[in-house]
């Protein structure tokens, strides 16, 4: 049977004399430990499998999607002119369910490459992925006259491409999510954390905004793939963003959780190791 043992040295006018030794029987502890790793190895097998199946399906979907908007832009390209107001109306209708078909596929490609394409961790200053990010979002910022605020941000050791995804999806959900005819709020500030010596060193970087909000009995929804608290009248998108927020900072050993009040805004609250997370 498995068991571990603890030694004692018997001493007599402190010469060893001999030893008392007690064994433990820990076939139980032994049991469930391998029966834990054994489902740990097929929860990793079927994650990778479920990986390969969402990449694969989505390039799958591709080329008939491509077919599908090809010959509904030729349709109304050259057609147009001889539909009904019905079938004008069909064809619409053919088209942005296509659109929204492609935004899905797109979405879901994403999901699945933060795990099946990474790139090694490398020194990433924040401070210039925000500022990038900031530029490639200037139409919306300008189009809602938003106010954006940014700290200094620390360097980390991490995925570029990944942390430009994190910041990107973060400043996009504050930018969209805010009441009609109200300017979005945005700041981005980070701190370092207190951590005992032996730990690694972590730093918290909070996106805040003043936009609508949610109740926080959701928040485990809101970090879901698929999953949204608004109708896609309201506010586009898939609801896919934060849970690639959520993969991205699980790879970085990391964690990202919220605090919101319905019509009081949400900060997103990401934590992250400074020094290079242990394999």
């Amino acid at each position: 049977f498995c068991a571990e043992y603890v030694r004692s040295v018997i001493r007599e006018n402190d010469i060893p004399i001999g030893h008392v030794v007690v064994f433990k029987d820990i076939t139980p502890r032994r049991k469930s430990e391998l029966a834990l790793a054994r489902k740990a190895e097929e929860l990793a097998r079927s994650n990778a499998e479920l990986e390969q199946f969402a990449f694969v399906a989505s390039h799958d979907l591709q080329e008939p999607l491509r077919k599908i908007r090809a010959f509904g832009d030729r349709l109304k390209t050259k057609c147009e002119s001889a539909l009904s107001a019905e079938g004008a109306e069909y064809l619409g209708r053919m088209q942005n369910a296509a659109e929204r078909m492609q935004t899905l596929i797109n979405d879901l490609l994403t999901f699945s490459r933060v795990i099946s394409r990474t790139e090694p961790f490398t020194p990433v200053d924040l401070n210039v992925i925000t500022r990038e990010v900031l530029g490639d979002l200037e139409v919306r910022v300008e189009k809602t006259g938003a106010k954006v605020e940014v700290g200094n941000l620390p360097v980390i050791h991490g995925d570029a491409m990944q942390m430009r995804q994190l910041i990107q999806n973060l400043l996009s959900n504050a930018l969209k999510f805010h009441a009609p005819g109200a300017r979005p709020h945005v700041q981005v500030r980070s701190r370092l954390l207190e951590t005992s010596p032996a730990s690694e060193p972590m730093c918290e970087i909070t996106v805040q905004d003043n936009g609508i909000g949610f109740d926080e009995q959701y928040l485990d929804k809101v970090f879901a793939v698929f999953q949204r608290l608004h109708g896609r009248q309201e506010y586009e998108g898939t609801g896919v963003g934060l849970a690639v927020c959520r993969r991205i900072t699980d790879r970085h050993k990391g964690n990202i959780t919220a605090r919101s009040k319905p019509g009081e805004g949400a900060t997103f609250i990401v934590t992250l190791p400074l020094a290079k997370p242990a394999a």
